[in-house]
């Protein structure tokens, strides 16, 4: 007879997490609510399915309606990120930004993206403590005292640096990109331009933030934050970059696979094709309109209440806490009942583990059906834990 004490053990804390996400706010701008139908597809019987390979080249038997489901993938993905080529196995997002540095530049070659402290992610380049800092020679740029980037600056800094590739795209950046500056800047040293828009891919597939297609070779996005779909990312190759190289495409699938991978995740790429389809509606393009509106409604209380704000034109926005405040202030927000994460503000003197800000964002409960006047009063909430 089976002992289920173990099980019975593991399921009740998943109950006891699922009912902490529904009592306490989510302002956590990366974090979401995926649907019924996402969370069935990712714990279905394809988990039991070993994939390697693509469609109808396969390195095991069994794969015939594996093909369809990941073909189902790649086209809805295609269609919502209007992209020519798309690679749906990416694990994660680190693992896609891993595969296109390994398909574009080699060992020691030199690539730029955002500082780590003034927003950018671990992956574009971090030094010593990242495979992309410590097997790529690696440039970082800045941003301004406001906050934002300064594209004279980095225009001189990539015209000094040449690197082979440069990042666009953020975790804690609350504006918007200037796609074609940012195009002009590659083109000046000949590099390859990528955009990591996993942050911002729901509002640039819907219209609220310009799209980068027209100007990066490729871009890359998870597919849960605001797509609000399971935890795995893609890769797409844009028009442009298809046109500076027609094998691009086949490039990026041999360094997926079998470059930094094995078998692909299939219950993950179904439970991205449910999400792709979800976010293809037009009810999608309601909801992403409503994060933004609702990222202004808190941004706009933060302000009434006299906190310092870097933000915001998207989503999310950084709060300035004061010196080596914000871990302290998400604790106190956390024991509110307000769930938010301990953020370095730009040119934060403070160490990354006691950093001076938090970052807050509106897309978690946007989806729970948050309309301004929630968010207005969540706004005061936080700002009478700050001050």
């Amino acid at each position: 007879m089976q002992d289920n004490t173990a099980m019975d053990e593991i399921f009740n804390l998943i109950e006891k997490e699922e009912l902490r996400q529904k009592e306490q706010v989510c302002l956590i701008p990366s974090e979401n609510f995926a649907s019924e139908a996402v969370r069935e597809a990712l714990g279905s019987v394809l988990t039991n399915k070993y994939a390697e390979g693509y469609l109808g080249k396969r390195y095991y038997q069994g794969n015939k309606v594996i093909d369809e489901i990941e073909n189902l993938a790649i086209e809805r993905g295609k269609k919502l990120f209007d992209v020519p080529y798309i690679n749906v196995q990416p694990y994660s997002g680190s693992p896609a930004n891993a595969a296109v540095l390994m398909a574009l530049v080699e060992p020691g070659e030199k690539i730029c993206g955002l500082k780590l402290s003034a927003g950018g992610h671990l992956t574009h380049g971090h030094p010593k403590v990242t495979f992309s800092g410590r097997y790529y020679t690696s440039a970082q740029y800045d941003v301004d005292e406001s906050g934002r980037i300064d594209y004279g600056r980095l225009s001189e800094f990539v015209k000094t640096e040449k690197p082979k590739l440069i990042f666009v795209g953020t975790t804690a950046y609350p504006f918007v990109f200037d796609w074609g500056k940012f195009r002009d800047i590659a083109d000046s040293v000949g590099a390859w331009l990528v955009a990591d828009i996993s942050h911002i891919s729901g509002l640039t597939v819907t219209g609220m933030h310009p799209s980068p297609n027209e100007f990066v070779d490729i871009i890359t996005s998870t597919t849960h934050k605001m797509l609000r779909g399971p935890r795995g990312a893609v890769i797409g190759v844009t028009k442009r970059g298809l046109a500076k190289d027609e094998r691009l495409g086949k490039r990026i699938d041999s360094a997926v696979f079998p470059g930094i991978q094995g078998g692909p995740h299939m219950n993950t790429i179904a439970a991205m094709a449910v999400a792709f389809e979800e976010d293809l509606q037009p009810e999608y393009k309601v909801y992403t309109e409503q994060v933004v509106k609702n990222a202004k409604a808190l941004e706009k209380s933060l302000k009434f209440n006299n906190l310092k704000i870097y933000g915001t034109e998207n989503h999310l926005m950084v709060v300035d806490c004061g010196f080596e405040r914000g871990k302290e202030v998400a604790v106190k927000l956390e024991e509110a009942g307000i769930i938010v994460n301990a953020n370095t503000i730009p040119h934060d003197q403070a160490g990354p583990f006691k950093p001076s800000g938090i970052r807050i964002g509106s897309p978690a409960m946007t989806t729970r059906g948050w309309k301004e006047k929630e968010f207005e009063e969540v706004g005061e909430r936080i700002a009478e834990v700050i001050l």
